[in-house]
């Protein structure tokens, strides 16, 4: 007799409302989710559900286009450190002036006392976030970085930045030979499936690291399934699992001073979640990976949010699917 034949048998049973923890048809699952989505107005544009042993589970409020993954490159360049760390490239804990040549004007004050893991944290205290045009549009950002004085000691403050990033994937560069996107194609992209991904560079031709991967959404699902599967991806290890593990590590976790909970803890190249375990890399408009290992399954969002935080779309998450799985 099966556990639903032995509670239709007993009349007690029979009345009594289903179990909160009884199992959802997949069909059904993503529909509180889906509703609370258009209810809500989230602009989300794909979602991708990957569970461990489970068939995958996707909706698509729009057709599939390529799109920019903004700051979900950061996560990106985060796994090509790991990957070039393994291959002995380099080190979170080099300094940083031991990878990349002395710009013209000499180094800014306290460049020397920067590391990798400043940058990949972005605690470096460097002044050039990379966020406004003279920095953007700059013929040699990389010089930039490192001729412009610190204004606070690496590792001793916590500021939004791009230009930390870059010089992540510039390192990469100097000790490879090659643009981050061409040295991650055979690592990672060709692996995943993704055969001609489009990166922005800066002038001189270097990826951002920091933003502007292109992607569709179900390419930035595969790297959802990544680093959920701890950067094993159909049989291969394409990133150490080790460094998956440190990316969102206690060591790794610097506090932003947000007053927003799920923006208050950074990690390497990652956020942490308010519940507990789950940690996500996040691109600006609603752009989102929320990985959940306890549940063995991650979430995939691609979205067009405008003038809102995408907060509001990790909350209908929490309430509206974290339960049900």
């Amino acid at each position: 007799m099966t556990t639903a034949d032995a509670a239709s048998s007993d009349p007690a049973s029979s009345a009594a409302p289903a179990p909160a923890t009884a199992a959802v048809p997949d069909h059904l699952l993503l529909l509180p989710l889906r509703q609370r989505i258009v209810e809500r107005d989230l602009g989300v544009r794909a979602l991708h559900l990957h569970r461990a042993g489970r068939d995958d589970l996707s909706h698509r409020f729009g057709d599939d286009t390529v799109e920019n993954i903004y700051s979900v490159s950061k996560t990106v360049t985060a796994l090509a450190v790991g990957i070039a760390a393994q291959e002995g490239l380099l080190d979170v804990e080099d300094l940083l002036v031991d990878h990349l040549p002395v710009p013209a004007g000499g180094y800014g004050a306290g460049i020397e006392q920067v590391r990798l893991r400043h940058l990949i944290t972005m605690t470096s205290g460097s002044p050039i976030l990379g966020f406004l045009d003279e920095h953007r549009d700059h013929e040699d950002l990389t010089g930039l970085f490192l001729g412009t004085d610190l204004v606070a000691a690496p590792g001793e403050h916590w500021e939004y930045s791009n230009g930390s990033i870059f010089l992540l994937s510039r390192v990469i560069s100097e000790r490879s030979g090659q643009t981050l996107r061409d040295w991650l194609m055979p690592r990672l992209f060709e692996p995943l499936g993704i055969l001609n991904p489009q990166w922005h560079t800066t002038r001189d031709g270097y990826s951002w690291g920091a933003t502007g991967l292109h992607l569709k959404s179900g390419q930035l699902a595969r790297i959802g399934r990544l680093l959920l599967q701890g950067g094993e991806y159909d049989g291969t290890q394409l990133v150490p699992s080790r460094w998956i593990d440190e990316m969102h590590g206690d060591a790794a976790w610097v506090a932003t001073g947000d007053p927003e909970p799920e923006a208050a803890q950074y990690g390497y190249g990652v956020w942490q979640c308010t519940p507990e375990g789950v940690w996500r890399a996040d691109g600006a408009l609603g752009q989102i990976i929320l990985v959940m290992p306890r549940q063995r399954a991650v979430l995939t969002i691609t979205s067009r949010l405008e003038g809102r935080s995408a907060a509001e779309t990790q909350r209908a998450v929490w309430e509206e699917l974290l339960p049900l799985l």
